[in-house]
């Protein structure tokens, strides 16, 4: 039995090593992969017809010749599988699509106050539906829901407590309870931070500082998620910044999130960011002025991060979405700060800018999916 066992490890462990190299590689041919991961060509063969059995690879024209017959050229299914990626907010409710790649196929962002009664999770419910229905997505290929919450969650993700929400110890399955798929339950800013790493564009090591209407980060180590003893940790935004300072929704003064929340912006421009950004990059004073003070508080707390991490910190969230024009400034101000290097280049702008953190919640049971073939 021992020996049977061990041998359909090694089958399931080369299957999925397969898999993982036809979806880094896009096009690659049975050859490349047998010689890429020192396997026989028979072994590859034999899991690429299963995989392409099981729906997950397929055929994709040939290669170019490097002299004589041209090699079948293997890819992923994109939309093998889906999942669904929820980011609840206090106000609103965003909702996504996303394939095996990570890309979103569908999205959709809803007014939806946030309450722990039976009607908010029936109007949840009733919002995932209809843009699954309209998207044309089909239901039975969505591996579940994955829920991003500006809260901590319990180590096994059942209950939440938020400054944000009234959700103080809130059974998390209660908001999901008219879903038709299995749910998973995640912080809303760890979420972004995986988001960000599925981009393929960031370091294995990096912090991520979500700038939202609430602040917070994730700590992502050797492309790992750390969650810390208490599953507090990246929770940057009640880092204190000014003592004594302007108080915080948490009921603390000088914390992050009392000087770098995007509220600070957009509550300048109706609740608007993207109008916050353009009437300060229009010349508005008061907007620039705005600015000029949000970014040297951020340039401080960027300075913490890499003095504390000594690693990229990339800029999320809804601020982070707007801040590419301005990452020279950015830099400028924390280079200033920075006691080792003479430059910011460690400051980075996010590449996942739409819904992150929903994103990232749908890409918990993708991981989850790939992990198991």
């Amino acid at each position: 039995m021992n020996g049977a066992a061990s041998s359909m490890d090694v089958k399931k462990e080369n299957r999925n090593r397969i898999y993982r190299l036809i979806a880094r590689n896009g096009l690659i041919s049975k050859a490349d992969i047998a010689r890429r991961l020192h396997v026989s060509l028979p072994t590859v063969a034999q899991n690429v017809r299963d995989l392409m059995t099981g729906g997950l690879v397929r055929e994709n024209g040939n290669l170019e010749s490097t002299g004589g017959r041209k090699a079948v050229a293997l890819t992923r299914v994109k939309n093998a599988r889906t999942a669904v990626g929820i980011d609840i907010t206090r106000l609103h409710v965003a909702v996504v699509v996303v394939d095996m790649e990570g890309e979103v196929v569908a999205r959709a962002r809803k007014p939806l106050p946030f309450a722990t009664n039976s009607a908010y999770a029936r109007t949840l419910a009733r919002v995932v539906n209809r843009l699954v229905s309209d998207s044309g997505i089909e239901k039975n290929g969505i591996l579940g829901a994955g829920v991003a919450l500006p809260g901590i969650l319990d180590p096994d993700g059942r209950k939440v407590d938020s400054y944000v929400l009234p959700a103080d110890g809130h059974e998390c399955a209660a908001i999901t309870r008219y879903l038709d798929y299995p749910c998973v339950f995640c912080n809303d800013a760890n979420a972004a931070g995986l988001a960000e790493l599925w981009t393929g564009q960031s370091p294995d090591t990096f912090v991520y500082l979500s700038l939202s209407n609430s602040v917070g980060g994730a700590v992502i180590l050797d492309r790992k998620l750390y969650s810390g003893g208490s599953e507090r940790a990246g929770e940057f935004g009640h880092l204190t910044l000014v003592r004594g300072g302007d108080r915080c929704y948490c009921g603390k003064r000088g914390c992050i999130d009392a000087y770098c929340n995007a509220g600070l912006l957009s509550d300048l421009a109706g609740g608007n960011i993207a109008a916050f950004f353009q009437n300060m990059e229009l010349g508005d004073r008061s907007a620039q002025a705005a600015w000029n003070r949000y970014l040297d508080y951020l340039a401080t707390a960027v300075n913490d991060l890499r003095m504390a991490f000594d690693c990229d910190v990339i800029i999320g969230g809804y601020v982070g979405a707007h801040m590419a024009k301005h990452l020279d400034d950015l830099r400028q101000r924390a280079a200033k700060l920075d006691t080792f290097l003479p430059d910011g280049s460690y400051v980075k702008v996010c590449r996942c800018l739409f819904e992150p953190s929903a994103v990232g919640a749908a890409l918990l049971h993708i991981e989850r999916f790939i992990d198991s073939i």
